[in-house]
């Protein structure tokens, strides 16, 4: 059994604190706290190999940009035979509250650039983890806001969050959606 994780970012360090990044985030906190070596240049990105309990899972972060992402979570299912089912996106909603995690498998892209980019390679049928940014209230200010880094306001809910993430990356292998986002309500909850 393999699974493919997907943090869907834009390489640099000019972008490493967008909350578009968050996708990457959350990958590079899961590499941090399995203690995983550097990661590998493959498949137009970045890969590190994880197990948790008895699930293999390659992380994936697209160095493509996030118009293109699609061409290497296309170019990882390849080599891996992997089907949509097999493969969870980890990216930023503007629709969800800030700090929020809803997991869901199908779907749009509600206006994501990478979520489109993968379905036009891949099809809609894989798992999305939705981690909320918030919206900024008006349409016109979305592109500066998402594209912007978090507030310093922010960076402890921020931690906070890609603490719980990885902490209860389990469930979320085990195919548990709900109670991966259970417990990490919960957990933000008690901090």
């Amino acid at each position: 059994m393999m699974q493919l994780w997907v943090g869907l970012g834009n390489p640099g360090a000019t972008y490493a604190m967008h909350r578009h990044n968050i996708g990457f985030m959350a990958i590079d906190a899961l590499a941090e706290i399995h203690d995983l070596p550097l990661p590998a240049k493959k498949f137009l990105g970045w890969v590190q190999e994880l197990r948790l309990g008895s699930e293999k899972i390659i992380l994936l972060k697209p160095a493509t940009f996030m118009n293109e992402s699609g061409r290497s979570v296309r170019a990882a299912m390849d080599f891996y035979k992997l089907e949509p089912k097999d493969v969870t996106v980890f990216y930023d909603e503007l629709d969800l509250a800030p700090f929020k995690v809803k997991v869901k498998t199908g779907g749009g892209a509600a206006g994501h650039n990478g979520i489109r980019s993968i379905t036009d390679h891949i099809g809609a049928d894989f798992r999305r983890v939705r981690l909320g940014i918030g919206h900024p209230g008006n349409k016109d200010r979305v592109t500066g806001y998402v594209l912007g880094n978090f507030h310093k306001s922010e960076i402890d809910d921020l931690a906070d969050l890609l603490g719980a993430i990885s902490a209860e990356a389990d469930w979320l292998a085990k195919g548990d959606d709900i109670r991966f986002m259970n417990d990490i309500a919960m957990r933000l909850q008690q901090d």
